[in-house]
Formats: structure tokens, sequence, C-alpha cells
């Protein structure tokens, strides 16, 4: 078994503490450190050196974002995920720039958001489904021109429908049930397309795709 990935969790609703560290706790690659609402606690849990800090966005008295930027300045720097209710873009814009590697919503599937912590952890920047389009629409002008029209023609047929679906910020469980196909055939594919593209994070995929359609938007209005 390979080495567990060690979490500490930031929350000030011990409800939310708990039920996520229930969750945490019965995946075999996990090891929670544990779960606060208290910044003291929290440094004493950060000095244990975790893998990950899983935070809340909506907290008193230090939000999420200051709470990060302050540890930050701390020289604490252990990847942070948002875990949060907010879908609002001007809260993910403000969490990125403070770096967070993901960006999750407390309404998403547990299983969902296990995998997304998992994504994280093997290096991916990570959204919620339901953030992708916003996401992309901050992304959108990072990739250049020539990457749009070049990378694509890597992909499948197959490939390309799976990343039109990403796009549209539709999770893994949801593409495999519009196309009839496992959960692990998506994953695996997903697998292939970032792969393919050289690219670390399935909201760049969406990025380039979305792209592509816009330039062939454009060429045929031209035409």
């Amino acid at each position: 078994m390979s080495e567990q990935l060690k979490i500490v969790l930031v929350d000030d609703q011990c409800l939310c503490r708990r039920g996520l560290s229930e969750l945490l706790a019965n995946c075999y690659d996990f090891n929670v450190l544990g779960a606060t609402d208290n910044v003291v606690e929290l440094r004493t849990l950060l000095d244990a050196k975790p893998d990950l800090l899983i935070i809340d966005l909506r907290m008193k008295p230090l939000d999420g974002i200051s709470l990060l930027k302050q540890l930050r300045q701390e020289q604490y720097l252990v990847p942070a995920i948002m875990l949060t209710m907010s879908d609002s873009e001007v809260d993910l814009k403000n969490a990125i720039r403070a770096g967070v590697r993901g960006y999750l919503l407390k309404d998403m599937a547990p299983d969902d958001v296990v995998d997304a912590i998992r994504r994280v952890a093997a290096g991916e920047l990570v959204v919620a489904p339901a953030m992708t389009v916003k996401m992309i629409e901050m992304l959108r002008d990072e990739q250049p021109e020539h990457e749009v029209k070049n990378s694509l023609k890597l992909l499948t047929e197959r490939e390309r429908e799976i990343l039109q679906l990403l796009s549209r910020g539709e999770s893994n469980k949801a593409i495999a049930l519009t196309l009839k196909i496992s959960y692990d055939t998506v994953k695996q594919h997903v697998r292939h397309i970032l792969n393919k593209l050289n690219l670390s994070s399935r909201v760049k995929a969406a990025v380039l795709f979305t792209k592509e359609q816009e330039t062939h938007h454009d060429d045929s209005l031209k035409s």
C-alpha cells in the first residue's frame, strides 16, 4: 500500500468538520491528522507537515482566503483546497489567486469530493464540476492560439466527445451515464486526454476545446 496522504481540515462548523473527517477516515489512502476551527491549533497541526490542507471559505472571525494568505506569509506552504458552499465567480477567482489547488463545493457527492482530493494530490488543479464553466472564463486567454490548433488534433473522436462534456461542467459520473460507459473508462479517457495535450488539469483541457470551438465559429462567420 502506498503512503497515506496526510490531511488537515479547517472549518468553523463542527458538523462539517466531523462529517468530512469521517468520510476521509474511511479511505485507506488518507490520514486525517486533525480538524479544527482554531488558528493556534491549526499551526500545531501544520507543524506535523501535512500533505494537504482543506479549508472552508466562509469562516469567522477570519475567512478562508485571508487565513490562507496569513499562513503563506508565515511560510506554511502546504497545498490547499477550498471547500465551500459559495459558487461565486469572485470567490473562485480570489481563491485561485491565493494559490489554492482545488475549489470544491459542499453539495458535491462524497465520492466526487474524495476523487477530487486525490486528483489535487496528484498535481491537478481541480474545481467542482459546477464551477468549470466559470473557471474556463478565467483561463481562456492563457492558452496560445497555436496550442488550440495543434494539440486537439491528437484526440480520438471519443476523447473529443468526453472533452466536450467536460467543458460543460459534467462530472466523470455524469459523462459515464451520458455515454453509457463505465466510470473507470471515463477516468482512463481523461488521463489519455491530459497526456496527449501535455496538461495537468482537465479545466485547462476544457479551455483548449472551448477556444477551438470559438475559432471554428469565427471562421464560419468570415466565410
